[in-house]
């Protein structure tokens, strides 16, 4: 679960960053570099969050809003906090 914590804030902040190159905030020039960083942290975020997903035996449908808040920006926000209950649910269960 940590890894897909940090995994899941590194896609979201890495998608912000390619939308602040449409806005204008960032020089053009980066747009490669980011869209290949964001693809790599995308897949991995896509593989993590499977294999989360079957080991916290969550339902199919708590993984495709998992995958649908990858697509939405600032969505990564609720993904943080819904990672962080059940970590906390993990811990209070020991």
């Amino acid at each position: 679960m940590k890894y897909f914590r940090v995994v899941s804030l590194s896609e979201g902040i890495s998608y912000l960053m390619i939308l602040s190159v449409t806005l204008g905030i960032t020089n053009r020039e980066y747009v490669f570099p980011l869209g290949a960083t964001h693809g790599v942290l995308f897949i991995i975020y896509l593989a993590l969050s499977l294999y989360a997903s079957h080991k916290q035996k969550w339902s199919e449908i708590t993984w495709f809003l998992l995958f649908l808040a990858s697509l939405v920006p600032f969505a990564f926000i609720a993904v943080e906090a819904y990672i962080r209950r059940e970590m906390n649910k993990e811990v209070k269960a020991i």
